[in-house]
């Protein structure tokens, strides 16, 4: 298992954050996604095997979310 840390934009306020945990999970090769809301840090831990930062970080930019 690996650790990639990123930050939304959006991820200080509830619904984002309810759209982004659903879109992580959803993924195959998530084991679990932790959203801190004060500044959008979202801490994944993922299968590398099953799926690489990269396509984490473009499903999320997929579904009209910001990295910064």
């Amino acid at each position: 298992m690996r650790d990639l840390t990123v930050y939304v934009t959006e991820a200080t306020h509830q619904q984002p954050i309810q759209t982004l945990e659903s879109i992580l999970v959803d993924m195959d090769g998530i084991e679990r996604a932790l959203v801190d809301s004060d500044d959008g840090e979202v801490r994944i831990v993922y299968n590398e095997e099953q799926v690489s930062p990269e396509q984490i970080k473009n499903r999320i930019q997929l579904h009209g979310l910001h990295l910064h």
